[in-house]
Parts: structure tokens; C-alpha cells; sequence
């Protein structure tokens, strides 16, 4: 990888470095009195998947985990356990996405509504085992809805103003190594 390839992955982390940082001052930010009425969406994973979707070599499982912790720790959630299980989803998310074949849009966000729809039902699970208090099963629901609802967005965002795009793969079907 030339010079140039390593300035333009390092400038892209550090854009997403930024972009969470501003999802995550806004999810802290008092701009409402009244509490919401719908859960709101995660942002946050819904930027990871989709560039991890499209540039597999940017976002490092080690960027991915100091985003996602400190969110944890900001909105004071079970510290570690939501982490993980996007860590976990990103890389399945990743795995998809370095596979050979047209990628389109119907398939990623098939994918991504699959990893969704399991790291939740695990958090869910893990939590119940360890009697953690959770929020009713109605409200998760609209929380995945919402997510994935939003989650199109976040890619026209992430390609048409960022300019994170898939790059045309000369590896030979290897895949890429971040």
C-alpha cells in the first residue's frame, strides 16, 4: 500500500473519529425537556457497519472498541457488553463484505439488519442472565426499528458526503487486511 493509501485510511479514521465524537456529544446534549416517546437509533453502530461494509481496512477493531467503550461509559450502559457485541457484529459485517460477488444494497442492509436483530437478542439475553434490569421488550423493538430505519441514511451520509465508497478490489479475493 502506497503512501497516499495509508494518508487517505488514516484521514478517514480520524473523520470517524470525529463523526462519533459528534454522535456522542448530541445523544448527551439536553435539547428536549420532555423525555422522547420513541427510542431514538444507534447511530453510532449504524456508522460502523456501514463503513465497515464498504472499506474494510479503515475502521480497525481497536478504533471500532475505543468509540464503542467510551460511549459505554457515557451513556452508562453495562461497560464492555455492548462493545463487544458490535466488535462482533462488525466483523461478521466485515467478513460479508470481503466476500467475492455483487455487493448491493439489498444484501448489506440484509446483513446488517440480521447482525442487528442477533446482537440485540444477545444483549438481551446476557443481561437477563445476569439480572441486569433492562428496558421493556416493547421498547427494544421500536429501538431496532428505529436504527434500521435510519440506517440508509447514515449510508447516502457516509458515501455521498463523506466519501467513504467500496474501492475496487485487486487482492484476488483475498480480502483485506485492516
Amino acid at each position: 500500500m502506497g503512501e497516499a493509501g495509508r494518508i487517505r485510511i488514516w484521514s478517514l479514521r480520524t473523520i470517524f473519529v470525529g463523526i462519533a465524537f459528534l454522535v456522542i456529544l448530541r445523544a448527551l446534549l439536553p435539547v428536549r425537556l420532555d423525555p422522547p416517546t420513541i427510542p431514538g437509533p444507534d447511530l453510532l453502530a449504524c456508522l460502523i457497519f456501514a463503513w465497515v461494509w464498504r472499506r474494510p481496512d479503515v475502521l480497525a477493531a481497536w478504533l471500532i472498541v475505543l468509540c464503542v467503550l467510551l460511549a459505554d461509559f457515557l451513556f452508562q450502559r453495562p461497560p464492555g457488553l455492548w462493545t463487544v457485541l458490535v466488535l462482533i457484529g462488525s466483523e461478521s459485517v466485515r467478513r460479508q463484505a470481503m466476500r467475492e460477488g455483487e455487493k448491493t444494497f439489498a444484501l448489506e442492509f440484509g446483513v446488517v439488519s440480521l447482525v442487528f436483530v442477533v446482537i440485540i437478542l444477545v444483549q438481551r439475553l446476557v443481561l437477563f442472565v445476569l439480572l441486569v434490569p433492562q428496558p421493556p421488550l416493547g421498547a427494544m423493538l421500536i429501538h431496532l426499528l428505529t436504527t434500521l430505519a435510519i440506517y440508509p441514511l447514515v449510508v447516502v451520509f457516509s458515501v455521498y458526503l463523506v466519501g467513504v465508497r467500496q474501492i475496487p478490489r485487486d487482492d484476488g479475493g483475498k480480502g483485506l487486511r485492516a
